[in-house]
């Protein structure tokens, strides 16, 4: 049970950091990025890798333009950083 309030409040901490001005949310951004798979992983082996998909899908639809950028960077390329 501690697992789901623990998804809840790292739902909630991504809603509220993604309401900050842009130049806010980077901090603590990557602090929700990192934590996300460890959450996801605990989610596969506890629930079902189903709910695990689930969530792997939520989370890439929150972060799509960060997971893009991280993407862009490892190629080598240069993207912009949106102001």
């Amino acid at each position: 049970m501690t697992l789901v309030w623990l998804s809840i409040l790292w739902v909630f901490a991504a809603v509220t950091v993604a309401m900050l001005p842009l130049r806010s949310q980077y901090l603590p951004g990557v602090n929700l990025l990192i934590a996300a798979p460890a959450l996801i992983i605990a989610i596969g082996m506890t629930y079902s890798w189903a709910l695990a998909l689930l969530a792997l899908l939520a989370f890439l639809s929150m972060f799509r333009n960060p997971l893009r950028y991280l993407w862009a960077r490892l190629r080598g390329r240069k993207p912009e950083l949106p102001k």
